[in-house]
C-alpha cells in the first residue's frame, strides 16, 4: 500500500473565501508573520460538494451529512406505499433502534453516512414493519430499549455496511455509537499564504434606483474585508486505510482516490464569490507516492516569500518548496518516493518529478498506488 501526498500552490485574486465570526477572511500567525488562511473544514466541504457534482462515482457510493435521517426514512417508507402516519413513527423507531437520540424529528447532531446505508436502514424498517409500528411512542435514546434486540442487531449491521467513498476518505464520529466511527483515510491541512498578508477593506455604496433625481447620497454603504494570497495547500491519503474503510473494494478505492485528487485540485470554498469571482485554479500541483510517512512542506515558507522582478509569488514559492524537500531528504536520508508527478503553468521543473497534465497526474497517482 502507499501514502499519497498533494502539495498545491494556488494564487487567488482579491477574495473572502472563508470568513470568521466577524466576517473577515480567516488568518493565522505562522513563522511570526500574519498569513491568510482557509480552514481545512471549508476545504473539505468544498471537496465533498465537488464529489457530488463532478465525480463519476454513483450516488449510492457517496455520503450525506444531515440531521434529517428520520425524514429520509419516512420518505422511503411512503414511497414503498406505507401510511404516512405510520411511516413517521417507524422512521423514528428505526433511528432510536440504532441508539441515536432525537430532538423532535431530527437527530441530535449531524450524521455522515452513505446513501446505501440509508437504503439498508429503510429495508430493515420495511422488513420489521409490524414489530416497529406496534411499539409505544417514545423519545430520545430511551426508545432503543423498546426495539426488539434482533431489530437492533439488523440495524447495526446495516450501519456497518459503509461503502461511501467520501465517508471512507473524510471519516466520521458518532458520539453515541463509537464502534461505528470511521477513521479518515485522508488528512487536509489548513491552507496558508506563502507570504505575509495584511487585511484590506472595500468600501462600497449602493444606489436606490427609485430615488428622486434631486436626492443626494447612497441608499446603502458598508465595508467588506478581503485579501489576495498565494496559498500552500497540503493533503494526503492512506490508501490502506481507504481500502479498509471500503471493505476491501479495490475498484471503488481507486475511483475514490481519483475523485479525491480531482476534487482537491479544483474545489475552492465559495464565500463571497458573487462579490469577488476569484475563480483561480492552482498553478502548481505536486503529487508524491511513497510507501509510508508524511511530509508537509509548509516550513518552506516560515520566512515569508517575496516576489522579485524576475519571479512571481508562485515561482518563488515553488523554488523554496523544492529546497525544503531537498533539505529534509538530506537530513533524514529519506528514500526516493516511488512516484512523483507535477502539473504546473510555470516553466519550472521539480527534481525527480515527471511533468504531466492534471488528468495524467490523477491517472498516474491511481496507477502508482495499485501497481
Amino acid at each position: 500500500m502507499a501514502i499519497i501526498e498533494l502539495h498545491i500552490l494556488q494564487n487567488v485574486a482579491p477574495s473572502n473565501l472563508n470568513r470568521d465570526d466577524t466576517g473577515a477572511p480567516k488568518n493565522c500567525v505562522f513563522g511570526g508573520y500574519q498569513r491568510a488562511r482557509i480552514s481545512s473544514q471549508a476545504l473539505k466541504r468544498a471537496m465533498r460538494t465537488a464529489f457530488r457534482e463532478g465525480s463519476t462515482l454513483p450516488t449510492q457510493s457517496l455520503g450525506v451529512r444531515t440531521k434529517r435521517l428520520v425524514e429520509q426514512l419516512e420518505k422511503a417508507f411512503v414511497d414503498a406505499g406505507k401510511d404516512e402516519g405510520e411511516a413517521v413513527a417507524v422512521a423514528e423507531r428505526t433511528v432510536q433502534g440504532l441508539g441515536l437520540g432525537l430532538d423532535g424529528e431530527k437527530t441530535q447532531y449531524l450524521l455522515f453516512m452513505g446513501r446505501e446505508v440509508i437504503d439498508q436502514l429503510a429495508a430493515v424498517g420495511l422488513a420489521r414493519w409490524e414489530a416497529l409500528v406496534a411499539l409505544p411512542a417514545g423519545g430520545g435514546k430511551k426508545g432503543k430499549a423498546d426495539v426488539p434486540k434482533v431489530v437492533q442487531e439488523e440495524l447495526g449491521a446495516a450501519l456497518e455496511r459503509n461503502r461511501a467513498a467520501d465517508v471512507a476518505l473524510f471519516g466520521r464520529m458518532l458520539a453515541d455509537l463509537p464502534a461505528q466511527n470511521v477513521d479518515a483515510a485522508s488528512q487536509v491541512a489548513h491552507a496558508i499564504s506563502t507570504h505575509e498578508v495584511n487585511p484590506e477593506f472595500d468600501f462600497y455604496t449602493a444606489v436606490d434606483d427609485l430615488n428622486p433625481e434631486d436626492t443626494a447620497g447612497a441608499g446603502m454603504m458598508g465595508t467588506i474585508e478581503y485579501n489576495s494570497a498565494c496559498f500552500y495547500r497540503y493533503l494526503n491519503v492512506d490508501r490502506a486505510q481507504l481500502l479498509e474503510n471500503l471493505n476491501g473494494d479495490e475498484a471503488l478505492a481507486s475511483r475514490a482516490l481519483a475523485a479525491f485528487v480531482d476534487a482537491a485540485i479544483r474545489a475552492l470554498p465559495t464565500g463571497k464569490q458573487n462579490s469577488f469571482a476569484a475563480h483561480n485554479p492552482p498553478s502548481f500541483v505536486l503529487a508524491v507516492v511513497r510507501p509510508s510517512g508524511f511530509e508537509n512542506l509548509a516550513n518552506a515558507f516560515m520566512t515569508p516569500i517575496r516576489p522579485s522582478r524576475q519571479q512571481n509569488l508562485v515561482q518563488r514559492s515553488v523554488e523554496e518548496m523544492v529546497k525544503e524537500r531537498e533539505k529534509l531528504a538530506h537530513m533524514y536520508a529519506s528514500p526516493a518516493p516511488t512516484g512523483s508527478w507535477v502539473a504546473t503553468t510555470e516553466d519550472m521543473d521539480v527534481p525527480g518529478a515527471q511533468r504531466v497534465s492534471v488528468p495524467e497526474l490523477i491517472e498516474a497517482v491511481v496507477t502508482g498506488t495499485t501497481a
